[in-house]
C-alpha cells in the first residue's frame, strides 16, 4: 500500500510548510513539512524539495506500518497510521497499545488509542489533539473488506 493524497494532505495541514530550518517543540531541527533527517540549522529549501522530502518520509513511514501491522487495512486506516508514524516515529507505533489492539483485529479499540498521543514536551498540544482527531476520522473513514 502507498500513502494516498489524504495522508499527504493531513501531514501538510498538520505540519505547515517552513522553507527555513527551525527547531520543533522538542528542539529537533526541522524543515519543509516536518522533515527532520539530516536537517541543519540555517538550511533553506524550495517547495519542490519540501514535497520530495515529504514523499520520501511518507514512503518510509508507510513501510514501517506495513512491517508492523499484521491485519488487513483499508486505505484510510493505512493513511492514518502512516501519518501517526511520520509524526511520532517507528518505535512509538511499534511499542504502542494502538498496534497491539489493532493486530488483535480490534479496529474500534485501535481507533480509540489515537487520542492518547497528544503530548509534546510534557504538555497537551492543541495541534496534536486536532491531528489525532483527524487520524481517528481517517482511520474510521472506511472499513476492511474481507
Amino acid at each position: 500500500m502507498l500513502p494516498s493524497q489524504n495522508a499527504i494532505n493531513l501531514v501538510k495541514e498538520s505540519e505547515g510548510l517552513r522553507l527555513s530550518a527551525y527547531r520543533d517543540v522538542g528542539g529537533v531541527p526541522t524543515i519543509g513539512y516536518g522533515h527532520t533527517a539530516g536537517v541543519q540549522m540555517g538550511q533553506v529549501i524550495t517547495e519542490d524539495q519540501a514535497n520530495q522530502f515529504l514523499a520520501d518520509d511518507l514512503d518510509i513511514a508507510g513501510g514501517h506500518v506495513e512491517k508492523l501491522v499484521s491485519v488487513p487495512l483499508t486505505q484510510g486506516q493505512f493513511d492514518a497510521l502512516t501519518d501517526f508514524t511520520f509524526n511520532l516515529g517507528f518505535a512509538r507505533l511499534r511499542d504502542s497499545t494502538l498496534l497491539r489492539v489493532l493486530n488483535r483485529g480490534d479496529y474500534q479499540a485501535a481507533a480509540q488509542q489515537f487520542k492518547f498521543w497528544t503530548l509534546a514536551a510534557g504538555q497537551v498540544m492543541p495541534g496534536l489533539v486536532k491531528r489525532r482527531a483527524a487520524e481517528t476520522a481517517l482511520f474510521l473513514s472506511d472499513s476492511v473488506t474481507t
